[in-house]
């Protein structure tokens, strides 16, 4: 049996037995600090696309990412068999709405956004090894969509205290706190699980948008 907290969807089991009522996250915490951290510092966002703008998003970077063969690795040696790309504009308007809406949700200020929208396609053979977004790069939120695929991904604030927590197919999510500067987090190789339940990754493509580099919460520094 594990031990820790598991938490799925509607309800939390407690290894002691217990039983809540909660909102929308999926996760297995090892300990009650890093459930607190998971709740302050990350939100999550299901079915925050519909099925019609998944598919008219992927009908415009289909044919850029498709041309792509995955590579092993990347510059930075954080992730294997990927393909990437930068959108500084969309073509479709649907799609443009689509992004604004994103930036809306997360960041209010279209200001305090970088105006690139990083597009990571990730190979079902491919996984994202543990790393924390470079501050020269990214300020205080990292927020994501997840296309085609569910995901798990892993937040670790050291070998004792993580939290795997189910990424849904066209949920958004947003890092932020400790969550956004003090845990590495990573895309679990297949077949990854929650509490015990596999997850099969397929192909997925993640929308990124972050914030501005001079945007960053001093604190956690």
């Amino acid at each position: 049996m594990l031990n820790g907290i598991l938490k799925t969807g509607k309800r939390r089991l407690l290894r002691s037995g217990s039983l809540n009522v909660v909102k929308t996250l999926t996760y297995y915490a090892s300990t009650p600090l890093v459930e607190t951290h998971i709740k302050k510092g990350l939100v999550l966002r299901p079915d925050f696309v519909t099925q019609e703008e998944e598919e008219s998003i992927l009908r415009e970077i289909n044919p850029r990412l498709l041309r792509r063969k995955y590579v092993k690795g990347h510059w930075d040696a954080a992730i294997v068999l990927f393909r990437e790309m930068e959108k500084q504009g969309w073509d479709n308007h649907e799609n443009q709405l689509t992004i604004d809406r994103i930036v809306e949700d997360v960041f209010g200020d279209p200001l305090q956004c970088q105006e690139t929208t990083h597009v990571l396609d990730l190979s079902p053979e491919g996984h994202i090894k543990p790393h924390i977004d470079s501050i020269k790069f990214c300020g205080s939120l990292v927020s994501g969509v997840s296309l085609l695929s569910d995901a798990v991904m892993r937040f670790a604030l050291d070998a004792d205290n993580f939290a795997d927590v189910l990424l849904p197919r066209r949920s958004l999510y947003i890092m932020k706190e400790e969550i956004r500067y003090k845990y590495t987090h990573e895309i679990l190789p297949n077949v990854a699980s929650v509490g015990g339940s596999d997850v099969l990754r397929g192909r997925r493509v993640t929308i990124m948008k972050r914030s501005v580099e001079h945007s960053h919460v001093t604190e956690y520094l």
